[in-house]
């Protein structure tokens, strides 16, 4: 009898090994080298130093004097992207092999399962050549959430869910203002299309993340310019086409090129709302 006891104890004190067993890390390997990585960007950022900076024309100051005022660069913006791969799996893999180039700091499943692939405060590749208003080293400044949608399927209510937990939690640690939740077809206009026009902005909006127009819509008046207006919200209008284009998919869920009446009082209500 006791012997058996000793058995099921065993038994049951294995279960824990047994479970962790099955569910091994794939991505250990992967997990190693961006600890390495971490480690390597720590020993970039050393202390000033007091010689050799400058050239030797410039007076050198005696000492060294490092302020007691200063703190990591914090995120301003989050940009919303779609995977356009079929798998939660594929972008994982995607975003560890070095050759790809790219990166994110946060990929939800269609599950509703949120990754989180690098600490906030790191510059994650996800962004690329864009524009939005003056800034165009987004990467710099801006979270890059991925949303595992190969763009042509709606986004499940699961993963939507998840998302508006993380932009939460997003918008209260660092006080990104409202304006300031977008996607990367905004900021790409002419290579971008993501999160597609599927995507529920208009939710999102309504939580406090994005912009969005009111139900009524008062008439633009006669001088109103619709291309300055886009400039004013954000809009690279360089290539005005593209930027229409933008921003109907946003705003209008339309994938339809030319303005027309109803988008010029979406961009007159826009621009007078919040500029």
């Amino acid at each position: 009898m006791k012997k058996s006891i000793y058995v099921g104890i065993i038994a049951i004190l294995s279960l824990p090994f047994i479970f962790t067993a099955c569910f091994r890390n794939p991505y250990k390997p992967t997990n190693k080298k961006h600890t390495h990585q971490i480690d390597s960007l720590t020993d970039i950022a050393e202390l000033p130093n007091n010689g050799g900076i400058f050239s030797d024309s410039v007076k050198q100051p005696p000492f060294w004097v490092g302020t007691t005022n200063f703190g990591l660069r914090k995120p301003n913006f989050v940009i919303i992207h779609h995977t356009a791969q079929n798998s939660c799996e594929e972008t994982l893999k995607t975003f560890t092999i070095p050759r790809t180039a790219v990166s994110a700091h946060y990929v939800i499943c269609k599950d509703g399962t949120i990754h989180q692939m690098l600490n906030d405060y790191m510059r994650a590749q996800h962004a690329g050549i864009s524009k939005w208003g003056n800034l165009i080293d987004i990467n710099s400044s801006s979270i890059g959430i991925e949303l595992d949608n190969n763009g042509f399927e709606p986004f499940d209510s699961l993963q939507i869910k998840s998302l508006l937990v993380l932009l939460n939690r997003l918008k209260q640690k660092y006080t990104i203002p409202t304006a300031n939740f977008i996607g990367h077809g905004d900021i790409a206009p002419t290579r971008k299309n993501d999160p597609n026009f599927r995507f529920p902005w208009k939710l999102l909006a309504t939580s406090g993340y994005g912009l969005w127009f009111d139900d009524t819509l008062a008439p633009a008046p006669s001088n109103f310019n619709p291309y300055i207006a886009l400039r004013i919200i954000g809009y690279d209008v360089k290539d005005s086409t593209a930027a229409v284009r933008s921003f109907k998919r946003h705003f209008l869920q339309d994938t339809s090129r030319p303005l027309n009446a109803v988008d010029t009082l979406v961009l007159f209500n826009l621009q007078r709302k919040y500029f």
